[in-house]
């Protein structure tokens, strides 16, 4: 193959180019349901081109809304609550605690206050009877006890 030399080239062909044409997409149109109560009212829309849509409006389902969660759980309220009623129950406590240890207390005076009483009131009794009328004073010098006889 010499570049001078023609008699081995091959003969020149047509060539055809094919161009792919462009296959517009197939869209479905939605199915509307139609309302036991009637059909749904048909909607036009103008497009900025000048082109116009018409068709029904369709309601998007719109997803159930999701519960808020609490920003504190509800064993953590529960935690705080029973420590707060524990506290209240403690402060009782050392307030019924005070109580009977001041109960105790007042029995114990009512208890000295009656033996007080009662001992003064034996006190008396017995140094009044010194004092009565008619009353006998014996005395006893020297007694002798001979045979289950008593002599002075």
């Amino acid at each position: 193959m010499f570049p001078g030399n023609t008699s081995h080239r091959p003969a020149k062909q047509a060539v055809t180019i094919h161009q792919p044409t462009p296959i517009t997409p197939y869209q479905t149109a939605p199915v509307v349901p139609v309302q036991p109560g009637g059909v749904p009212a048909v909607t036009s829309i103008v497009l900025p081109d000048g082109r116009v849509i018409t068709g029904y409006a369709i309601d998007h389902n719109q997803p159930e809304p999701v519960p808020a969660k609490p920003l504190v759980s509800r064993t953590a309220v529960n935690i705080a609550l029973g420590g707060i009623g524990f506290g209240a129950v403690c402060g009782g406590l050392v307030l019924l605690t005070t109580f009977i240890a001041a109960l105790a207390a007042l029995v114990q005076q009512l208890i000295i206050l009656a033996a007080v009483i009662f001992g003064g009131f034996i006190a008396v009794q017995i140094l009044t009877a010194d004092r009565r009328q008619g009353a006998t004073t014996v005395n006893i010098r020297k007694a002798v006890i001979k045979r289950n006889h008593f002599h002075h």
